[in-house]
Parts: structure tokens; sequence; C-alpha cells
């Protein structure tokens, strides 16, 4: 006798807030597109996953456990969705954790990253341009992506140049560790000399990066240095899994999941 189970799996965060507003609200759509399956969760931070334990006694799952629990509680076929941005790092490591397991469930199936092809890419700048419907012209918005040396970093450029192709010419993606970097993001804004730059986490929560990096206190947080530079600023901590087109995505890849 089959039986079908969900597996949310996200990189993590150990903000609680975020937690709910953007992992769970992601969780909750693609159990609503698969009415009277079980979905569970699980992280690909060991970090993450260690701090929840020690400071909450909150466990997470990470892939393999959750997929052995799925086991042992009879599972025969798996859904498995991403909240991956895009199929980098820890898209990969994901896999190859279910590939470990491919031959110990009747079959399992993966949903694809937010940002796989060329409609993910309209979906979410039609999520963008809605959410800031009110941006002036006088205004800069600038995401902060996490980045990566690995070949998908090539998403955040990609963004960028169709953001500019859509018309918003004010609205610019940089990165943290990849490209493009604040540096050039810097000088691209310099050049239009906006009167105010808001800042917003390309992210899937608003966790540390978007807390410290973006918004925090340091001196070389993208808060201050555009401070420094003479614009007004101010952050939005709204990680993508608030907007509902996000979740939805996330719902409908899930759907259109393929087998392992």
């Amino acid at each position: 006798m089959s039986k079908t189970g969900i597996l949310v799996v996200s990189f993590g965060t150990s903000y609680r807030d975020a937690l709910v507003k953007n992992i769970e609200a992601i969780e909750n759509a693609v159990g609503n597109a698969f009415p009277g399956l079980e979905v569970r969760r699980a992280f690909t931070s060991g970090m993450i996953i260690k701090k929840l334990k020690k400071r909450d006694g909150f466990h997470v799952y990470t892939v393999a456990e959750a997929l052995e629990s799925f086991l042992a509680d009879g599972f025969t076929d798996l859904i498995v969705q991403p909240t991956h941005i895009i199929n980098g790092i820890e898209n990969d490591n994901m896999l190859k954790d279910l590939a470990a397991y491919r031959d110990r469930f009747h079959s399992i199936r993966t949903g694809v990253p937010l940002l796989t092809d060329t409609e993910d890419y309209h979906t979410l700048i039609e999520a963008v341009t809605q959410e800031f419907s009110d941006l002036k012209d006088d205004e800069f918005l600038v995401f902060m992506g996490h980045g990566t040396e690995h070949h998908a970093n090539a998403v955040y450029p990609a963004l960028d140049y169709m953001l500019k192709a859509r018309g918003c010419e004010n609205i610019y993606i940089g990165t943290v560790e990849g490209y493009p970097d604040l540096s050039l993001v810097k000088e691209l804004v310099r050049k239009k000399a906006p009167k105010k730059v808001l800042l917003a986490p390309l992210m899937i929560v608003a966790g540390d990066h978007a807390r410290n990096d973006m918004a925090g206190e340091e001196e070389d947080s993208w808060k201050n240095t555009f401070l420094k530079d003479g614009y007004e600023v101010s952050c939005l901590l709204k990680g993508l899994g608030e907007y509902l087109k996000v979740q939805n995505l996330f719902a409908d890849h899930a759907k259109k999941a393929e087998l392992l």
C-alpha cells in the first residue's frame, strides 16, 4: 500500500519570527497544494539546527533524518520541495542526500528552486514590482542577495538584467558573496544620484545577513555604507518567503516535481 509524504527543505533560520513568516508560510502553501498529505521540514544548515536545539530545545531534521523518519512511518513515496532561491551548493547537497535514499522509496520526486526557468524570473519580478509599486523616481531599491562561488550565481545578474528590460531602472541586485557586489552597486547608484535608497533582502528569510550585513550598525553594513555616501536610507526586513506570489511559485514547483 502506497503512502506519500512531502518534505520541504530549507537552508534554515535561527529567527523564530522569520521561520514562521517565511519558511512555515511556504510549507503551508506547498501543503495546501496537496490536501491530505503530511508535510515535514528539514534544514540543510547544521549550524542553525544545532543553535535551535541548544537555545530553544527545538530540533529540526537534517535531510537524512527526515528521510529516515518517513521510512520509519511507512511512507513509500516522497515529494521534496526545496525553498532555495538558486540551483546552488545547498540544492546540490540536498540532491546528493536524496540520491542516497532513492532505492529505499518507491519514488522520490523533487521540485526545483525558486529561480530555475525564465518564467520564474518574471513571476518574482511581478511580486517585487507589486510590493514596491509606490517606489518614486528619486528612490532606488537595492536588493541584497547572498551570492555564491557556484556557477548558479549567474542568476543574480540575469535577474538584474531582466528588471532593466522590464523598465525597472531604479531597482538593483547586489550580493554579499558573489557578483554583483556592493562596490559595483554603489557605483551604479551613484551615477543616477537618487535621493533615497531602500534596502531589502533577496533571500527567503530576513535573517543574519539582512539584519546585520544589510541593516546592521556595523560601519561596513550596507545601510551605513549608503548613509556615508549621503543618501537617505531605509531597510525593509521582509524575506521573499512572505511574498504570496513566491509562496505560490514554490507550490507550483512542487506540483511539477519530477522523478529523481
